[in-house]
């Protein structure tokens, strides 16, 4: 199946956004400049009263970045675009007026944290272990960095940058603040899902915009910060550090 972002939505109003990539979910440019799009319409849609954000398949709720992307990327300008793709995404989740409820039926690596940090409510299975992975590959979380931590604390954000080769588990993630609750099957998980977006699609829509306003006061600024931070994650993608490492992670 090829990679795909789709938006779907029901007669009460629940706006769902898939996504898919065939290498566990990863997020080339391509699916990262959709996504950001799919989230951004959904916002502006009357006929979307909540947002459902997920992916396909069963175990992998997304690798992060496109491995074969990083490799190919040859200048600062093109390290730049490449991580925007995320800070992007991460934007158009904070500025959406509408509630976006994450589904994530498995494992969350890199970027994925990144994008479940972002949501504002998120579900989990017990399969939804979490890892930060880009100091092992001679990068940084820079630009997921924020959400993270803002949803996480600076502690655990850090646990999780610092001791970039080993999972953390959804419970783990959950005590943290990262999952709301954790499901021992995705069909438990599925429920809760349903009726917590069927209760958001039937609130006033103005209490809700308010509310998702005031729950990320203090991050006006994202949308420089998380650009600036791709600079950084940019250049040093250059490196020959993390080539090699990409290189030997690919292995």
């Amino acid at each position: 199946m090829d990679a795909f972002v789709r938006t779907e939505v029901d007669d009460r109003g629940v706006g769902t956004i898939t996504f898919f990539h065939p290498a566990s979910n990863s997020l080339p440019a391509a699916i990262l400049k959709q996504l950001a799009d799919h989230v951004s319409d959904a916002g502006r849609r009357d006929d979307i009263k909540v947002i459902v954000l997920k992916s396909a398949g069963d175990r992998a709720f997304c690798a992060g970045a496109s491995f074969d992307e990083l490799v190919a990327i040859s200048n600062e300008e093109e390290g730049l675009a490449f991580f925007s793709g995320f800070a992007l995404v991460i934007n158009a989740i904070r500025t959406c007026p509408k509630f976006v409820i994450g589904r994530v039926q498995g494992k969350a690596v890199g970027g994925g944290v990144g994008v479940a940090s972002a949501v504002d409510h998120c579900f989990a299975t017990q399969y939804a272990s979490v890892k930060l992975s880009e100091l092992a590959v001679g990068i940084g979380p820079f630009v997921v960095g924020p959400a993270v931590e803002r949803k996480m604390g600076t502690s655990a954000m850090g646990m999780l940058a610092i001791d970039a080769r080993s999972w953390k588990s959804a419970h783990w993630a959950a005590q943290q603040g990262l999952y709301a609750e954790v499901f021992d099957t995705t069909e438990a998980m599925d429920v809760a899902v349903d009726r917590l977006a069927a209760e958001l699609a039937g609130s006033n829509p103005d209490a809700m915009a308010n509310l998702k306003r005031v729950l990320w006061e203090g991050t006006e600024h994202w949308d420089e910060l998380l650009m600036a931070r791709a600079e950084v994650s940019g250049r040093l993608v250059l490196s020959d550090f993390t080539r090699d490492a990409i290189a030997a992670f690919k292995a």
